[in-house]
């Protein structure tokens, strides 16, 4: 299959490598340094215990998801309407297109710029960029997809790519307690620059994380969604499956740049505020990241 990565960091890229891997032709689009390195030498994939080269074509350039059979779109939150914009000219009708965001209404804001149908995907992986067109992965690696007439197909394509797939039909309480799960991590990996092993052995960080997840709950409640699974649990165990991993925040934070703290925290701090529901560690955790990114402006 004819395969377009917009966005090429650390989740485009290693979607993207394994595809490549597996036969497909697959194009990642991205950013400048990592595009030059990706046509020169090829996506670098590491495990860690092993590393391979996987042939792409990179670009620079929206343009290049003409002819895509399938896009993964994994650009940052805060870069969805930009983005939707400079594909939308180049992709068909009956494009799938699967967005692999943070955050729970990102398939919705792309589906209105786009004016066709985006199935949104739960990401569950644990990856870095290394440096130019190297990317490191963690742990994990599965997908939860929303169902759609092209759910199987994109199942069909994934799963011998070694790329595991749920088809759920709660996709939206699936997409809350990834989000609520970055709640809890993701501003407190960011603010203390540890990852999530190190970060729970801190005094009373149980305790906060604790207190956003309840505040999630809460708004998920009054919003109308069911969060499925024992998500406290989940929460537990991802200091066990990935230690080493610091939240995609605390990564963005250390390169200087934007975060997607908007659309975690702070969406639950807005959902609240129109619900009637007092968030107050939500609210101070995006007030803090919000005050370590104009520090490093």
């Amino acid at each position: 299959m004819k395969i377009a990565v917009m966005g090429a960091g650390a989740v485009g890229c290693y979607y993207g490598a394994m595809l490549a891997r597996a036969g497909h032709d697959v194009t990642l689009i991205g950013r400048p340094t990592h595009v030059e390195a990706m046509n020169r030498d090829g996506l670098l994939l590491d495990f860690g215990a092993s590393q391979e080269y996987v042939a792409v074509t990179a670009s620079t350039d929206a343009a290049s998801v003409a002819g895509a059979e399938l896009i993964l779109f994994c650009v940052k939150s805060t870069d969805t309407l930009d983005a939707g914009q400079q594909i939308k000219p180049f992709i068909a009708k009956d494009t799938i297109i699967l967005s692999l965001q943070n955050g729970v209404d990102n398939a919705e804001r792309l589906a209105t710029v786009l004016s066709q149908p985006v199935i949104p995907v739960v990401v569950y992986v644990a990856t870095s960029m290394g440096g130019a067109g190297h990317v490191k992965h963690h742990g994990r690696g599965e997908l939860v997809i929303g169902t759609s007439p092209q759910s199987q197909v994109v199942a069909d394509t994934l799963r011998p790519a070694r790329i595991p797939v749920e088809i759920s039909e709660n996709a939206d309480g699936a997409l809350w307690a990834k989000m609520i799960l970055n709640c809890a991590y993701n501003a407190l990996s960011a603010i203390t620059q540890r990852p999530y092993g190190e970060l729970v052995q801190g005094d009373g960080v149980w305790d906060v994380m604790r207190n956003a997840v309840d505040e999630c709950l809460a708004v998920a409640k009054a919003c109308g969604v069911t969060v499925p699974g024992d998500v406290w649990g989940a929460i537990e165990k991802i200091a066990d499956t990935m230690p080493a991993q610091f939240s995609s925040t605390a990564q963005d934070l250390a390169r200087g740049k934007p975060s997607e703290i908007d659309f975690l925290n702070g969406y639950i701090v807005r959902k609240g505020k129109e619900l009637g529901i007092v968030t107050p560690t939500n609210l101070t955790l995006h007030v803090i990241v919000g005050l370590v990114k104009y520090s490093s402006d």
